[in-house]
């Protein structure tokens, strides 16, 4: 009888010791897969971060500290100013203002480095002074090209934007049709402004801070009438082809005025070159033939 208890007692014991590790073995297993489910996504980002090239991984992080903490010494006005001055141009090679103007200077360094290394200090002069006017310059020279590009493509969107409304297009609907239909900066403006309107800002405020981006005369005409007549009630359809047609006759002044230029701007390179060569070839004979009766 008191072996069966002892029996009775181990047996009770073992089960209770077997339960126990079974219920601490499945908790560390739930708890493992769990840890693995959590770590998961953590191994494959990391495994995805050392595939990438080091210049992405650590010289990328350091440049952009670096140019953060330059940013910030950045005057806030100069920013503004070369924030207009690059939505004029469009924003070339997407820099910002405060990109910009690290680049200048950075410019300028390595200008003031070539001047240095020259050993001249009239070649030091040269290099600083281009140093500093050669990124505005290149910032002017993109504003220019821009609004010469806007300003020759706008005499055909108008006509192309005219056509869809008289087609029966509404306004909205004719400005996406000339976006599909048209490339360049006039129509990467429209689709701003289609943008714009479908966010909810109102037709006429997103037609004016267009033209306000491009800073061209003809697309504020433009703009001002297309604004007017929304206002007044008039039929957009005559507005637009009256202002395609003004739009289109500027366009032909303008190169009329350009081909009345050309004789004038062609006379300084006929009196630096072309005059002497002549001159060489039709006196230079003469004048040998000169100098050798009096060398007699």
């Amino acid at each position: 009888m008191e072996a069966m208890l002892y029996a009775g007692s181990f047996l009770t014991v073992f089960a209770l010791t077997m339960g126990l590790g079974y219920t601490m073995a499945r908790d560390r297993i739930s708890i493992v897969q769990r840890l693995e489910h959590y770590t998961e996504d953590e191994k494959e980002t990391v495994y995805q971060e050392l595939a990438e090239p080091l210049s992405e991984r650590v010289f990328k992080p350091l440049w952009n500290r670096l140019m953060s903490n330059i940013k910030r010494a950045i005057p806030q006005e100069k920013a503004v100013t070369y924030e207009q001055k690059l939505t004029l141009a469009g924003y070339p090679y997407g820099l910002d203002a405060e990109t910009f103007v690290v680049a200048k200077y950075t410019v300028l360094a390595v200008m003031i480095l070539g001047g240095l290394f020259s050993r001249s200090f009239l070649m030091l002069l040269i290099l600083g002074t281009l140093g500093i006017i050669m990124p505005d310059i290149y910032l002017n020279l993109c504003c220019n090209r821009r609004k010469d590009r806007i300003t020759r493509s706008l005499p055909d969107t108008l006509d192309l934007l005219s056509v869809s409304v008289e087609a029966g297009l509404g306004f909205d609907a004719a400005l996406q049709k000339v976006v599909e239909k048209s490339e360049g900066p006039l129509a990467d403006e429209f689709s701003e402004a289609l943008n714009e309107i479908k966010m909810g800002k109102p037709r006429r405020e997103a037609l004016k801070d267009m033209a306000a981006r491009m800073e061209v005369d003809d697309v504020s005409t433009f703009v001002g009438a297309i604004v007017q007549a929304d206002t007044l009630g008039v039929s957009i359809t005559n507005v637009l082809r009256i202002q395609a047609e003004q739009v289109r006759e500027k366009r032909k002044q303008r190169a009329e005025e350009k081909a009345q230029k050309a004789p004038v701007k062609m006379l300084i390179p006929i009196l630096l070159f072309i005059f002497p060569t002549i001159f060489i070839v039709l006196l230079g004979p003469a004048m040998i033939r000169i100098g050798e009766m009096f060398a007699k």
